[in-house]
């Protein structure tokens, strides 16, 4: 997300070189995909099996305030997004949603799905294997029946954060909604599984073969391939989803999805600057937009004034510099968690 948000914040698309369309910026794709999945595993992982706990409530208020702090920043983000070439009744039309920003609309399908999901938690806990399993194919039925076939009365903005919209770029509930119960699912395994190194590994090879079939699907109906990567790599498919674009990210997201159920920890420390980016998204997700938009895009004036190998450069130092600040703010917080805790033992 940050390479395709870093470069492509700093110069169109077409300015990009050949290489930079294919594969880097298309590779970005597996992206859109995966923070989703990922977002349903962390609630199979961290919140579903506390649903039937007693201190339950305390928690889904937890996910539900969490959701509301999500908000706060995707309005601020937004204004961050759209300042200086955005006139000022266009930032309160987005924010009052009768429009949608884009390098930051993702906080936007968050923040709404954080209050309304831990609700539902409970009841999938309750939920029948069998049925839970299928649930992902209902749910992408209904959303593209409603798609296709219901007209949101009259409100194209509501039908864009329901199921999308061709004119909106933003991720609709319903329509990523399968995506998220893929996520659940696969938590709900990981959860039972992950200790185990032979079930880690038999799970991160279950993961690779869907990798594989998907990517198998993608080039069977591909045709010509370097058009149909260009065309994903500008996002086209992506909103609403259609199937060559969901075949190529999902599959992308299912191979790294693999790669990181096998890695494990091991993994997690030789690529220590990608984990502690994920180990606080939000607060990365606000460094790396803070950083683009009013430090090299405002500040510095870069925008459209840099090469697509520069680009890439600022690209890797904003890497660095998000995992740095993130690392500086949890040493931060621990230092003011131990010192309040000494502090309490001395009274």
């Amino acid at each position: 997300m940050i390479l395709s948000h870093g470069t492509n914040g700093l110069m169109p698309f077409d300015d990009f070189p050949a290489w930079g369309q294919v594969p880097v910026h298309a590779i970005t794709k597996f992206s859109s995909s995966l923070f989703v999945i990922v977002f349903g595993i962390a609630l199979a992982v961290a919140f579903v099996p506390k649903t039937t706990a007693p201190d339950w409530p305390q928690r889904r208020n937890r996910l539900l305030w969490r959701g509301l702090v999500v908000l706060f920043w995707y309005k601020v983000l937004t204004v961050v997004e759209m300042y200086g070439r955005h006139d000022t009744g266009a930032i309160v039309d987005t924010l009052l949603y009768r429009d949608f920003p884009s390098f930051v609309e993702i906080l936007g399908f968050y923040a709404i799905a954080l209050l309304w999901i831990p609700w539902l938690l409970p009841l999938w806990a309750k939920t029948p294997a069998w049925l839970r399993w299928l649930s992902p194919v209902p749910v992408a039925f209904a959303s593209w029946w409603l798609l296709h076939h219901f007209d949101f009365w009259g409100v194209p903005q509501l039908q864009a954060l329901i199921v999308e919209h061709p004119d909106y770029y933003t991720w609709g509930q319903l329509a990523r909604g399968p995506l998220i119960l893929v996520g659940l699912l696969i938590g709900g395994v990981l959860l039972q599984a992950y200790r185990e190194p032979r079930t880690r590994w038999a799970l991160a090879g279950v993961l690779a073969l869907v990798s594989a079939a998907l990517f198998a699907w993608f080039l069977i109906r591909a045709g010509e391939l370097r058009p149909l990567l260009v065309d994903i790599a500008r996002n086209t498919g992506k909103h609403p989803p259609q199937l060559m674009f969901m075949l190529f990210s999902t599959g992308g997201a299912f191979a790294l999805l693999a790669l990181a159920v096998a890695g494990g920890e091991w993994l997690a420390k030789w690529l220590r600057p990608i984990a502690v980016i994920g180990s606080d998204a939000l607060m990365a997700f606000i460094v790396h937009i803070s950083v683009i938009f009013l430090l090299l895009r405002e500040t510095l004036g870069l925008y459209q004034s840099v090469t697509y190998e520069r680009a890439l450069l600022l690209t890797a130092l904003l890497l660095a510099a998000t995992a740095t600040w993130i690392w500086l703010w949890g040493a931060m917080k621990r230092a003011l968690k131990r010192s309040s805790d000494s502090e309490v033992q001395r009274k």
